[in-house]
């Protein structure tokens, strides 16, 4: 079964404390943030029913939330992961054609893990970044203007940075 560290813990603690009693609820998106970080990037069951015992919630709850927001993984995902938007203003920019390339790159469709383990591929709604079209989300940082040029320094740069971390 999974448990916090006590320093996770506090912090979990320290969230709800934001919260007026019986809306510990309220709490669910940065301990969910919290669950997915100690969990190697993804939200398994156990993991989602922890944070329901957290929250003194029902595990359904923190299910409706996890499987809503694209920011929470339900399955293992790459060490990078690619998360481009699909949605209109991208769509008429190119992002279909990017989505098309990066898997033929990487040899995956949306949704998978190359076998490596190294990247993974997300289509995702709106990031909010309409004007800077097509665009994607890679870790904290927003990728704009994507063209096939810069998806391949960006595939380069991480392979670069993987092999010089082993």
């Amino acid at each position: 079964m999974i448990q916090f560290s006590e320093e996770k813990l506090q912090k979990v603690n320290e969230l709800i404390s934001h919260y007026p009693e019986g809306k510990q609820k309220s709490a669910i998106l940065p301990i969910l943030h919290i669950a997915q970080e100690e969990n190697g990037n993804w939200l398994d069951v156990s993991v989602m029913d922890y944070v329901a015992s957290l929250l003194n919630i029902q595990p359904i709850e923190v299910y409706e939330v996890a499987t809503f927001y694209s920011m929470y993984n339900l399955k293992p995902v790459g060490k990078y992961m690619f998360e481009v938007c699909q949605t209109g203003p991208c769509m008429l920019n190119g992002s279909d054609d990017i989505i098309s390339y990066i898997g033929e790159k990487l040899n995956i469709k949306p949704g998978e893990t190359t076998s490596d383990g190294m990247f993974t591929l997300k289509t995702v709604e709106c990031l909010g970044a309409c004007g800077y079209a097509p665009m994607m989300q890679f870790g904290k940082y927003y990728r704009e203007h994507l063209t096939k040029e810069k998806v391949d320094t960006l595939i380069d740069e991480c392979r670069t940075k993987s092999a010089n971390l082993n």
